[in-house]
């Protein structure tokens, strides 16, 4: 018997790249570094404060870390591993299991939604900091662009006999409560950001004209995104030194800024102190809510994770990658939260107003809330500048690395054409984001905006996350993958597997299963505000889901009826990996993929070469 599996010396070129066509991080920190940026997102700052105050403050983060422990790392490292053994992007990674191969093409059409209306919520963070330039601070009063319903307090009114009187004084008797009548106001802020930044017109269908000053800051934004992914991750790798770091910087700035206010500590307390409600994890939903909070901020089955893998070096400990990390996500939420609730609370003590009725969640955290605490402050050009900078930076790093999915499927789809004109290719993306973005900073751009962020990442990510444990773990085989695992990372113990396969098996598929009926059953049609949205809004929400996920059985169908045999047969074949799916470099595949190799040399020699099994 002769062996095939000559020895083949892995030589680097004068990157230190291990697959030079394609290339590979510098180094770990490059790596770290982007993933960190990536995961690290909006979410992160304008989500989770207001989910953990909402869910009974430090007692959230309990099924918040578990959630990480028992979903989070697991999926993460799982990611990692897939990118990492094959060096090809979420396309290409599913010739593991060929039938499912429409789950890749569904992560590239998400992240084309998401990339769209991503760069959008940058061009927000842009025009806010070009605004906080002025001084003072255009939204810290009501100024010529406000309306007759714009004041900094509620006014209130005191029912006379019958007659209704304003700012009640009457021989120095003060209006008893029974017949007082507060009529609620918009701050300054909230109509700045409604009158001013958006234009906002009154629902989806009016679309009204392009707003330009967020078409201008639409594209500043796009250029910055050129600018870092022109060379791909070589560029990219550079640029994320500086922003997957600085909004450490910044963060901690306003914490200590913060925390030295005075009401900071009732905000503290709130968010994660001696207010915390114990009870609430009693309640179903804070489970459901730190298990939702977990998977999106982790960015679980969207492809950046296997795409950013997929530059490791094959002996890459992607298991520490993981780790490390998603422990940084979940600590950098709690961070950023003290010092958002730290400023809130000093707003609710300038206002005297109890916690509840300043904090707001998403965009009203954001654009409103926190601008209005800022513009309190001594010096506020300066704290609003240096938010809107980390929010600003926060967006783009991981805007890098949704557009990275998208150029890397397409150069790893057609390498011959796409790979030596990496620079068009993201010019060219960059360009169409940037047109399709232009509707979304029309007077009705807010509510596109919700509209894409409801119906392309919730269910959709679920749908996809549990197709992809599904297609790795059930079809393709937990215990196959765990040998590729140990051709990277070496053998490793019994009882280091055990935990692995438990939470592969069982433990996380049951959460996401669980997330994604809950989700389905508690589904409410999205609103902005008070405003409704149209029945075909909804419907063309529910469409935009669809055209999603309806790649992941039409591919399957149409592969079955491409493949060969009885219908047994072909289900078989294309459940079985294909003879692509290896790790990219010859040297790297050993004994356990040397048949296919041998086979191949067999078919092209007319030496009688016995090939056997190693699997």
């Amino acid at each position: 018997m002769r062996d095939c599996s000559f020895p083949v010396m892995l030589t680097k070129n004068v990157n230190g790249d291990e697959i030079p066509e394609r290339g590979n991080w510098s180094n770990k920190a490059e790596n770290l570094l982007t993933m960190v940026g990536y995961a690290i997102g909006l979410g992160n700052i304008w989500r989770f404060p207001y989910l953990a105050y909402k869910n009974g403050g430090g007692a959230f983060l309990i099924p918040y870390f578990l959630m990480l422990v028992l979903c989070g790392i697991p999926l993460f490292f799982l990611e990692n591993v897939i990118g990492q053994f094959c060096s090809q992007g979420p396309l290409n990674v599913w010739r593991a299991v060929p039938l499912l191969q429409g789950v890749g093409l569904s992560m590239v059409i998400m992240n084309s939604f998401v990339a769209i209306y991503y760069n959008v919520i940058i061009a927000y963070s842009l025009y806010y900091m070009f605004a906080s330039f002025q001084s003072p601070l255009p939204w810290s009063s009501c100024l010529s662009w406000a309306d007759s319903n714009c004041s900094k307090t509620p006014t209130v009114y005191c029912n006379v006999s019958g007659a209704v009187v304003s700012n009640w004084t009457l021989e120095n008797r003060t209006c008893p409560s029974s017949d007082m009548i507060t009529v609620p106001m918009q701050s300054p802020s909230e109509q700045y950001w409604d009158r001013v930044a958006l234009q906002r017109s009154s629902g989806l269908d009016e679309t009204g004209p392009v707003v330009w000053h967020l078409a201008l800051c639409l594209l500043l934004s796009t250029m910055f995104t050129v600018a870092a992914l022109i060379k791909g991750i070589k560029s990219s790798g550079k640029v994320v030194y500086f922003t997957a770091t600085f909004p450490y910087v910044i963060i901690l700035i306003l914490l200590i800024r913060g925390v030295t206010l005075e009401g900071a500590r009732d905000g503290v307390e709130f968010f994660i102190g001696s207010q915390s409600n114990m009870t609430k994890l009693m309640e179903a939903q804070v489970w459901k809510d730190a298990a939702t909070q977990t998977f999106f901020s982790l960015a679980i089955s969207t492809g950046g994770i296997l795409t950013l893998s997929s530059y490791n070096n094959f002996h890459n400990n992607m298991f520490l990658d993981a780790a490390v990390v998603s422990i940084i996500n979940h600590v950098t939420s709690v961070f950023a939260g003290i010092a958002i609730f730290s400023v809130l609370g000093h707003m609710a003590f300038l206002y005297g107003k109890p916690i509840g009725e300043v904090v707001k969640e998403g965009f009203g955290l954001a654009f409103i809330a926190y601008p209005e605490a800022l513009s309190k402050l001594p010096i506020s050009t300066l704290w609003s500048f240096l938010f809107f900078l980390m929010i600003f930076i926060v967006g783009l790093d991981s805007q890098f690395t949704i557009l990275e999915v998208i150029t890397t499927c397409l150069s790893d789809a057609n390498p011959e054409t796409l790979r030596s004109k990496r620079s068009l290719l993201t010019i060219m993306t960059c360009g169409v984001v940037y047109l399709l973005g232009l509707p979304c900073v029309t007077r009705a751009g807010i509510y596109w905006v919700t509209l894409l962020d409801t119906f392309t990442i919730n269910t959709v990510l679920l749908v996809v996350s549990s197709t992809e444990v599904t297609g790795f773990i059930y079809i393709y085989g937990g215990n196959r993958l765990i040998k590729d695992i140990e051709m990277m990372l070496g053998k490793k113990s019994f009882c280091f597997w055990l935990w692995w396969r438990a939470c592969w098996f069982v433990i996380s598929p049951c959460i996401v299963v669980v997330i994604l009926f809950w989700s389905c059953v508690s589904f409410e049609p999205p609103t902005y505000g008070k405003v409704q949205y149209p029945d075909w809004g909804v419907a063309l929400g529910w469409c935009i889901s669809a055209f999603v996920i309806i790649w992941i059985p039409v591919v399957a169908v149409y592969k079955l009826l491409r493949a060969e045999g009885s219908p047994w047969k072909r289900l078989k074949l294309l459940c079985s990996p294909s003879e692509e799916w290896r790790p990219y470099l010859d040297i790297h595949r050993g004994e356990r993929y040397s048949e296919e190799r041998c086979h191949r040399r067999r078919a092209g020699s007319t030496n009688n070469i016995k090939c056997e099994s190693k699997f």
